[in-house]
């Protein structure tokens, strides 16, 4: 998730703009560049990836000629299910891709059958006290449960404070704004 030149023209334009102008996940103003946006972090649903009050580089061109893949951090559009008041723009990782079969158990997901490793969780997030084990909850969407295809299946890394597709459903593919490329924090912008 590196992309240092890009970042760098983001990190100038930051200093500029200033922190008051990032209010919500939306793009920052002013710091675009064709085929880029930056996008305020605001909750610690991607902690410890994304801690509130970074910023995130989100590539808008990367799904026009790759897929999403299993990993992708994505920034979307709110899914309609989704009912957090005043959001209009989530970010999650991608965890299941259309035409897969996801299941959750002892804090690991599987895809089609399959232990999925997830390298960017902390250590120790197979443990049930873990805020990174996943679970399913109950009520929720059937475990297992079949991605759409055209769909995706997203989580936050904070998997205890994360409100995501185990609880409004898949996301449509074509909800995704881009992926994100790269992370800076206020502070070391200033």
């Amino acid at each position: 998730m590196r992309n240092r030149a890009a970042l760098s023209a983001v990190v100038a334009a930051l200093a500029i703009v200033g922190p008051a102008s990032f209010a919500s996940a939306t793009p920052a103003p002013g710091t675009t560049t064709p085929g880029t946006e930056v996008f305020y972090i605001p909750s610690p649903a991607m902690y410890p990836t994304l801690k509130p009050g970074d910023y995130v580089l989100v590539n808008t061109r990367a799904y026009l000629s790759a897929p999403v893949r299993i990993g992708d951090i994505v920034v979307f559009r709110r899914p309609p299910l989704d009912n957090s008041p005043g959001i209009t723009d989530l970010i999650k990782r991608v965890v299941a891709i259309g035409g897969e079969t996801i299941y959750v158990a002892n804090c690991n997901i599987y895809i089609n059958g399959r232990l999925e490793l997830q390298p960017w969780l902390p250590k120790g997030y197979q443990s049930p006290s873990s805020p990174y084990c996943t679970t399913w909850p109950s009520g929720a969407y059937p475990d297992p449960f079949k991605v759409p295809v055209g769909d995706c299946f997203a989580m936050g890394d904070n998997r205890k404070d994360s409100y995501d597709s185990r609880y409004w459903g898949p996301l449509p593919d074509d909800y995704i704004i881009g992926k994100a490329i790269d992370v800076a924090t206020w502070r070391s912008l200033s």
